[in-house]
């Protein structure tokens, strides 16, 4: 083994702070951090590490000396080995301080911008069961535990319904339970695993590209509205009906039932013929009287009480009176803009995704909002001089971009016409704070607050006022 990848044991290491992707960290002997995937700040632990760079270790903890009193139960049985919930051992109230200091973290160090005091976080009423959509894999080849390997006793099935493993694009970790979509989302989930092996319906083999059964995704609403879509890779129309009618016909609660026959050689469904079994092909979430129209390739918050209140915040930093033209950037299937529009003179909103942009005028036309506009195309070509001649000199933009943040030539546009006000919601605080340094010569932050959308992750989002200087 070279040099450079060497393993270290280091004994008795105080984890001092939560790091990238969620990781505790410590410090070596020699100064250099050590990055522990589910480590919690304050254990006291001995650590193996794997992985050795000029100025960090990536290691794992090996035994803990002394628990942190951050420190919970994990509730899911699949803690350590599903990609997801990394933050499940840490209690909440923790998981907030920490999400909070990534942020205010940022902004002082990225954005080196004069800060106001930081509004609290704004936390999550439900710390599970709060997602509500879910994708899950077929696969014959299942994840098999380091237990299963050691026995050396037959392993059984070798199908799996569930989530990839991290960094394994071929293995996928069966799941007997997962604590992010309410019910019936497990019940389906098993009650269609077991229905397919019982009557030898295929799993999806992805090195070999065969199989009938590739892809579930479930979507639930706050209307109480389901659907379900099999995305299957076999167009086999005995086999395919089979499980459809039996799906149908054990969960009648299901709104709509949607199928794909997809064989690509990825698993994406954007570019793909959806077909509807039985129900309708959408079903509606609903927020403040508005309805929205969601269909299997729509956008939505993936945490609809949650984006409620994100919005909420949203609409409350932009302080609209009634008289102004809002420019929201990356609008999406247009949930923000028709959300403050009852308090807008008019709001125009700009998304890259042409069947995004039809989901927002839809929604629109449906919900009865008049003073809206939808524009489609490339925010950084669309976003220009001609287009605010054309569409009017806002007072306010609403900015809600992809995790890399605002290509610079969308910041210089702003900056460019220099409206009042320009309130940034951020899924990634490190790209909004380097955007806020390119906007700070011409405007002053004077509002911060954190959204936590995703609780038992170490995702955080975070909502800016921006206020022009005078």
């Amino acid at each position: 083994m070279s040099r450079k990848n060497k393993k270290q044991y280091f004994e008795k290491v105080t984890v001092i702070d939560a790091g990238a992707k969620g990781k505790g960290v410590a410090k070596a002997p020699d100064g250099r951090v050590i990055f522990l995937p589910h480590a919690v700040p304050g254990d006291v632990v001995d650590v193996q590490t794997f992985k050795k760079r000029r100025a960090y270790f990536e290691g794992e903890v090996v035994k803990i000396h002394e628990a942190s009193p951050r420190r919970t139960a994990p509730v899911c049985v699949h803690f350590g080995v599903c990609g997801g919930c990394k933050w499940q051992n840490m209690a909440y109230e923790s998981q907030l301080y920490f999400k909070q200091k990534e942020v205010e973290n940022n902004l002082r160090r990225i954005a080196k911008v004069e800060l106001p005091e930081m509004s609290d976080i704004l936390g999550s009423e439900k710390q599970y069961f709060y997602r509500n959509k879910m994708e899950f894999s077929f696969s014959n080849n299942r994840w098999l535990t380091r237990a299963e390997i050691e026995s050396g006793e037959d392993a059984g099935s070798k199908n799996a319904l569930g989530f990839h493993i991290p960094g394994m694009w071929d293995k996928i970790l069966d799941l007997k339970e997962c604590h992010l979509q309410e019910d019936p989302s497990n019940a389906m989930r098993l009650e269609i695993k077991r229905f397919a092996e019982e009557n030898d319906l295929s799993f999806f083999n992805t090195r070999e590209q065969s199989g009938l059964l590739r892809t579930l995704m479930v979507r639930t609403a706050s209307t109480g509205e389901i659907m379900l879509l099999i995305q299957f890779y076999d167009d086999d129309h005995e086999k395919r009906e089979l499980l459809l009618n039996h799906i149908e016909k054990t969960f009648p609660e299901i709104t709509s039932l949607l199928y794909v026959i997809n064989q690509k050689a990825n698993d994406t469904i954007y570019d793909q013929e959806i077909i509807c079994f039985s129900g309708r092909d959408h079903i509606y979430e609903e927020m403040e009287g508005l309805r929205f129209k969601i269909n299997a390739k729509s956008f939505y918050q993936t945490n609809s009480d949650q984006a409620y209140e994100l919005y909420k915040l949203t609409r409350e930093y932009a302080g609209l009176t009634g008289d102004e033209l809002v420019y929201d950037l990356y609008t999406g299937t247009g949930t923000i803009a028709q959300f403050v529009a009852a308090k807008a003179k008019m709001v125009i909103g700009v998304e890259a995704v042409p069947e995004a942009i039809e989901d927002a005028k839809t929604n629109a036309k449906n919900n009865g909002i008049e003073n809206v506009r939808f524009y489609a195309g490339d925010m950084k070509e669309v976003f220009n001089e001609g287009f605010i001649d054309e569409n009017g000199h806002p007072d306010v933009i609403i900015t809600d971009p992809p995790r890399d943040g605002m290509h610079k030539d969308v910041v210089e546009t702003i900056l460019n016409i220099a409206p009042q006000k320009v309130v940034y919601v951020s899924c990634n605080s490190a790209t909004q704070a380097r955007d806020l340094a390119m906007m700070d010569h011409l405007y002053q932050v004077t509002r911060v607050r954190p959204v936590d959308m995703f609780p038992q992750t170490h995702h955080v989002e975070n909502v800016v006022l921006l206020e022009r200087r005078s």
